[in-house]
């Protein structure tokens, strides 16, 4: 049987999900957040993970970033479609991405298709990965942005868009010196000097 951990900040939508697998694959853990789910995929070593996108920590890929590689698939399941979640995890190293609005059975194939190592999408997402990674405008691997962590990422995002420090503890859950860490090490990082060369760095890579 075939060893799933579910990853999803909403209690109530795992319980939906286990009830609609039954005991056509075994759930070994759960949960909630990015440092639950590293904890949980490293002590468990699941077959497959349900992976969510938008997960408190640093979202989905970076759970990826910090698993992989490993032996363990990734299967996104997702309320979003958006192209930037869609093309994140799968450059990230998911197997497949679907849709909230997937069946229990369907579900259940999905999981064992990637388990086998099949590379499964949602049908009205499989034609548009295919296209946006043959796009000739999809956005070339930014060397500079792809050393950053998605944590750094969030946070350059949203210094660029005007929060303050304050505002973006309160908007990730983390403390103030936690994003005075971050963006000094994105500074560094990029060789900028302040937050005004962050913004403009952001805004010239559309990540506003």
């Amino acid at each position: 049987m075939t060893r799933v951990v579910l990853v999803d900040d909403h209690q109530m939508f795992r319980s939906g999900v286990k009830a609609e697998l039954g005991a056509s694959v075994e759930i070994v853990g759960e949960a909630g957040d990015v440092d639950e789910a590293i904890a949980v995929i490293k002590a468990n070593r699941p077959d497959v993970v349900l992976l969510d996108v938008h997960l408190p920590g640093g979202g989905g890929v970076e759970v990826l970033r910090q698993v992989l590689p490993s032996e363990t698939r990734f299967l996104a399941l997702s309320v979003s479609d958006a192209a930037e979640d869609v093309i994140g995890v799968v450059r990230g190293g998911a197997r497949g991405y679907v849709t909230k609005t997937i069946s229990g059975g369907e579900l259940t194939n999905a999981i064992e298709r990637v388990a086998e190592g099949d590379a499964v999408f949602s049908p009205r997402l499989a034609g548009f990965v295919l296209d946006a990674f043959a796009a000739a405008d999809v956005p070339a691997i930014d060397p500079e942005l792809d050393q950053l962590t998605q944590r750094e990422r969030e946070v350059l995002r949203l210094i660029a868009r005007g929060y303050a420090y304050k505002e973006i503890a309160k908007e990730l859950f983390i403390s103030v010196k936690t994003v005075e860490t971050h963006v000094s090490s994105v500074l560094r990082k990029l060789q900028l000097s302040n937050r005004h060369e962050l913004s403009r760095w952001a805004a010239a890579r559309r990540l506003v």
